[in-house]
């Protein structure tokens, strides 16, 4: 029987314990397991490289993702290094977005000048740089769509096709949409990355990433290289995972609803330069989202329109809206990206990508929608004092 998202979300792993019937799977916490007998290992011998809990999460996140395998890392950087591990030597060509997440700029910059391996960031819909990159025949090309934080669309399916011609792997970070909203696989891509410490996750308690592969015999190859390197998720943090992934398709909904509400009152501010939501008729990639997406998230950026005195009023009076790094959490967060997320970026770096030391990311809760616009409004009211 083919279960809905939903479904999957809830029933992987329970009513699995055969000791004592629990209902909801145990933590399992030992870091190792006793053999039955000489060179008689059970299914786990060790915690890094196997954990009960941890399989029941990769499972379910593969189910979610239409993938045969997922690798749970310790981190959303440490999934992304995992594959630049086992796809790329030194000479490899990694093709990534210009407008990427700033820790995944940083890591893949440092990498190149530390001669790991070679990047390229392009912007991935101009179609001449796109074809010029692709020419040099890169072993992975990353695709990032929604991009963090100018929530730009990418066509998953047609990149894909042109980098599959030249032999390239294709990566797609779904940690904007969740498998809820977007399953590139099903686009052509041969691997979906994800920070799980963001809506899969969804409590802002833990750190966690994940790998899923359409093949398995790359899933087995990617746990192979997690174990060997270090990079698998704890016990404790598999657990917190799973419970937060049971309540993903009911938190994505209500938090896509309230951005909504948002963007709504966002669209007549007059404090709002510009404002980017994929859902928004003039945005560049609307058409390409309600092709490839379920819904448009619940992620938003504007551009404030005012001078750094009016900007720091402005978030010091929002109460609702927490300013912080990170995502996806049921909380309300608003960075500053230009300080906060993409630091690691030089000034210059950031100007090509287009961002603007004005730009704003907001991630939106679960809260009561009309409260976060209240919220909003006085910061604005307060923002307009002299």
């Amino acid at each position: 029987m083919s279960l809905k998202s939903s479904t999957i979300a809830i029933h992987n792993g329970l009513n699995e314990d055969t000791q004592f019937g629990c209902v909801v799977p145990p933590i399992y916490l030992s870091s190792t397991y006793n053999f039955t007998g000489f060179n008689e290992p059970r299914v786990h011998d060790y915690s890094r490289r196997g954990n009960p809990g941890r399989d029941i999460v990769q499972r379910t996140i593969a189910q979610l993702e239409g993938g045969s395998g997922a690798v749970m890392t310790n981190s959303g950087m440490s999934a992304l290094h995992l594959l630049c591990t086992v796809f790329l030597q030194p000479g490899d060509l990694l093709v990534a977005p210009h407008d990427c997440y700033g820790g995944s700029y940083r890591l893949f910059n440092s990498q190149h000048q530390r001669g790991a391996y070679q990047v390229q960031f392009v912007n991935q819909n101009n179609q001449d740089e796109l074809l010029a990159a692709l020419k040099k025949k890169p072993k992975l090309v990353l695709i990032e769509t929604p991009s963090n934080p100018l929530l730009t669309i990418y066509d998953i399916e047609h990149i894909a096709r042109l980098a599959h011609e030249v032999g390239a792997f294709v990566v797609v970070d779904n940690t904007f949409l969740s498998p809820v909203l977007q399953q590139p696989i099903a686009l052509g891509a041969d691997f979906v990355v994800h920070s799980c410490t963001k809506y899969l996750n969804g409590h802002s308690d833990i750190i966690a990433g994940a790998v899923i592969a359409k093949e398995e015999k790359w899933a087995l190859e990617l746990a192979w290289w997690a174990n060997n390197i270090g990079v698998t998720g704890g016990a404790f943090d598999s657990y917190l995972l799973l419970r937060g992934i049971r309540t993903l398709s009911p938190r994505i909904k209500q938090q896509q609803s309230n951005a909504l509400e948002i963007v709504n009152y966002l669209t007549a501010q007059p404090w709002v330069k510009k404002l980017y939501y994929p859902a928004l008729q003039d945005h560049a990639g609307h058409e390409i989202a309600v092709k490839q997406q379920k819904g448009f998230g619940a992620m938003l950026s504007f551009e404030f329109n005012g001078d750094e005195q009016q900007l720091c009023r402005f978030l010091s009076a929002l109460t609702l809206f927490t300013l912080a790094e990170s995502l996806g959490g049921v909380e309300t967060l608003i960075s500053h990206t230009a300080t906060m997320t993409h630091a690691g970026m030089s000034a210059e770096a950031r100007a090509a990508a287009g961002i603007t030391d004005s730009l704003l990311r907001i991630s939106v809760g679960i809260e009561d929608s009309e409260d976060l616009i209240a919220d909003l409004e006085n910061a604005f009211r307060v923002a307009a004092q002299r």
